[in-house]
């Protein structure tokens, strides 16, 4: 059941069920949605907002799981239930796309590539009263970095006015990206029938989309989970063109290590260096880009996580590489849930082929973007020197896992981690 307070000028008690399509009135003019169509006029606008039950075709609302603190502000009187965006001077500070890939179903199924392009593509629609909303937002912005200062210091990147300006600062453009998922295509990457993916969905997020299951005539689903930021550095015109040179880091989100420098992982340090491996390429006529995916923990979460580390700690013989990946099954029963079968997705939208030098390590990532198409020149290791002792048993476990391991210099018999209450 979804709830809409006031849409279609019903009054504000009247409970709409949106699980299936009679109990909406639905329009027999509302919006039509061709996934992978090439040009938006065929393809149409992905209308996913509340304020018009009627003219949906997508499962789900805007913002992400940022969609319950919009609910909770309703309830609260807050935020009025009809509110319309005024987009104004929101649009792109810089133009990605269209490319080739956009036109091809299957290369593009969890995000809408023309979700930046809404007052370029959907105007008419949204002239028209059709209450499109943006799911990609893109601008500029300067970051600083103690990294890279340290990076200034030691002659490894210079300040050239351009990339890095007179302070130390890096001037980058950032997009942030709401998941749009297109079932068909989501179910095809991992193997299932689109059947079997809506009833999993629905039965394990506790029956929240009914629709999931009712309505097989909405292909789109808009999940209330994180979606991610892009950081570019140089020219963003230049990224997917086939010729400049690109660095690259794909970076899984790690609240411990990259806001608060917790030292029993390396994702803090791996993604520092990555963006300065970003800036020195961009700094050679080349360009940059960090994917960052709000996937915390392996997508397990961050109380998962933790709990984790206290059973490799407290664990009978200490926190060994041997028992890394077994401490975690024991908790998640999976090893790992990000699933980077849908990592690529991104570099379709940004028209990449080729990455020159990509910082990770990880097997995953790197055979997720090879059966992609998407070609890897150098992969790019940590060095040493930035691990910190006690995630040396994350590495050790990683590169005896099979990750690439550039030159890693293994102490895997004589690796344990510091103890809990150390």
């Amino acid at each position: 059941m979804s709830v809409n307070a006031s849409a279609g000028g019903r009054s504000r008690n009247h409970i709409v069920l949106t699980s299936h399509g009679a109990s909406t009135g639905v329009a027999a003019d509302g919006p039509v949605l061709n996934w992978g169509a090439p040009d938006p006029a065929l393809r149409g606008p992905v209308v996913a907002t509340l304020t018009d039950t009627t003219r949906r075709n997508a499962i789900g609302t805007h913002a992400g799981g940022y969609a319950v603190y919009r609910a909770l502000a309703i309830a609260a009187g807050a935020l009025p239930a009809d509110f319309k965006a005024d987009l104004t001077n929101t649009a792109p500070s810089d133009i990605i796309g269209p490319h080739p890939q956009w036109g091809d179903p299957g290369k593009i199924v969890s995000l809408d590539p023309f979700g930046h392009m809404i007052g370029e593509a959907f105007g008419a629609e949204v002239a028209g009263g059709l209450d499109v909303r943006p799911s990609i937002a893109i601008t500029r912005a300067h970051i600083d970095m103690p990294e890279i200062r340290d990076a200034l210091r030691a002659g490894r990147l210079k300040i050239d006015g351009d990339i890095i300006g007179p302070k130390g600062d890096v001037r980058v453009t950032k997009a942030a990206i709401e998941p749009v998922w297109y079932l068909p295509g989501i179910a095809a990457r991992f193997g299932v029938s689109e059947g079997a993916l809506r009833r999993a969905l629905f039965e394990h997020t506790g029956g929240m989309f009914p629709e999931l299951v009712t309505r097989g005539d909405l292909k789109v689903f808009l999940p209330p989970i994180g979606g991610m930021t892009l950081y570019l550095f140089g020219d963003p015109a230049k990224i997917g063109d086939g010729i400049t040179p690109l660095a690259c880091r794909v970076h899984d989100e790690c609240n411990g290590s990259d806001v608060f420098s917790s030292d029993i992982c390396t994702c803090r340090p791996y993604l520092a260096h990555g963006i300065e491996i970003c800036v020195e390429m961009a700094q050679q006529g080349g360009v940059g880009l960090v994917v960052y995916n709000r996937k915390e923990g392996r997508a397990l979460g961050e109380v998962t996580k933790f709990l984790v580390y206290n059973a490799r700690k407290r664990q009978e013989g200490g926190d060994l590489p041997e028992t890394y990946f077994k401490r975690t099954e024991c908790v998640a029963g999976v090893q790992d849930m990000r699933f980077q079968e849908l990592m690529p997705d991104v570099f379709h939208w940004l028209g990449i082929t080729r990455i020159d030098r990509f910082a990770s390590m990880s097997d995953m990532k790197f055979n997720a973007l090879e059966r992609a198409g998407i070609a890897v020149g150098e992969r790019v290791a940590i060095p040493e020197e930035l691990i910190p002792l006690d995630a040396r048993v994350e590495m050790e476990a990683k590169v005896s896992a099979g990750y690439f391991s550039g030159g890693f210099q293994s102490q895997f018999d004589a690796t344990q981690g510091r103890a809990l209450e150390e």
